[in-house]
């Protein structure tokens, strides 16, 4: 029996419309799975206070923010302090006493409303028309060192003045950058996320009706191959973003501002391997089961 060319031309337009459409839904993908990741974070972690602090919390115990803030609350201490040739013992002093203070409960209880407050310049930062630089003002936590100390009775702790002592852990320029950004992520909420999941299961039903099990587990795995190079991209632009905001951050408060950025963007890196593990699951997945679907075909369909 003769085929026609025109069933052979049709047969041989099929693979590559199949090749046309996954690299689209490839694309699509690589450019979904990272706006839902970032619009989610942004709904669910900046923007909301509870889960910002939450999230910075724990580098009350972080070395390089204990430096940092040992550093910076011993250096606006001494600018109020003139002792003569004991300037320098006094300051060592004070260091080893505000260091040993960042290992207590009411360092970690200082650090949380100085981030409570944190997040209110984070909000303005984002929100507001002009760059400001978003920082973290340590007077609480100046406030309870004096407090300490005047109670052990230590010489010239009441002198020590309670102002406004600031770690940078966002510059003005970056603040002006990722204005725009933050505003749109803001809008989308979780619903890029939703309608990303929504999308995939339409095209995988719709190509498992329309052309059987093979071509719907041939688009499932296109998605976990998507869902693969979406996570990728995410995790590039998790680390170039990082790169960005802690090169414009003054170099005294760059190893903090490091820390305040890896704490918030944790839940970030968590979703780039969620999503690599489910993309891996379809993807090898999908291909297994058409290996197999492929070998249990009688013989007279496979002719």
């Amino acid at each position: 029996m003769r085929t026609s060319p025109s069933a052979i031309s049709a047969t041989s337009a099929v693979p590559a419309t199949s090749a046309a459409l996954s690299a689209v839904l490839l694309v699509l993908l690589a450019v979904l799975v990272p706006l839902s990741a970032l619009s989610a974070w942004v709904d669910l972690e900046i923007d909301d206070t509870d889960r910002y602090v939450a999230a910075v919390s724990p580098l009350a115990s972080d070395p390089a923010v204990r430096t940092t803030a040992a550093d910076l609350v011993t250096e606006e201490a001494m600018r109020q302090i003139d002792l003569g040739p004991l300037q320098d013992t006094v300051r060592e002093f004070l260091h080893e006493t505000v260091r040993s203070f960042t290992t207590t409960e009411a360092f970690r209880n200082a650090w949380d409303t100085a981030n409570r407050a944190a997040h209110k310049a984070v909000a303005a930062a984002l929100d507001g028309d002009s760059g400001e630089a978003v920082t973290i003002d340590l007077a609480p936590v100046i406030d309870q060192v004096k407090q300490d100390l005047v109670r052990d009775g230590v010489p010239f702790a009441d002198r020590i003045p309670v102002e406004r002592t600031e770690i940078t852990v966002l510059g003005p320029g970056q603040a002006d950058d990722l204005r725009n950004l933050f505003r749109l992520l803001r809008y989308g909420s979780i619903w890029p996320a939703v309608a990303t999941l929504v999308f995939l299961v339409l095209v995988v039903g719709i190509a498992t009706v329309r052309r059987g099990m093979r071509a719907g587990l041939w688009v499932t795995a296109t998605v976990g191959a998507g869902f693969v190079l979406g996570a990728i991209v995410l995790r590039v632009l998790v680390a170039v973003g990082r790169s960005r905001v802690v090169d414009e951050v003054p170099d005294s408060d760059r190893d903090a501002a490091a820390a305040v950025v890896d704490a918030l963007t944790a839940s970030l890196r968590t979703t780039v391997w969620a999503v690599l593990a489910v993309g891996a699951a379809l993807l090898v997945g999908a291909v297994v089961a058409r290996v197999l679907l492929r070998r249990r075909r009688p013989a007279a369909d496979v002719r």
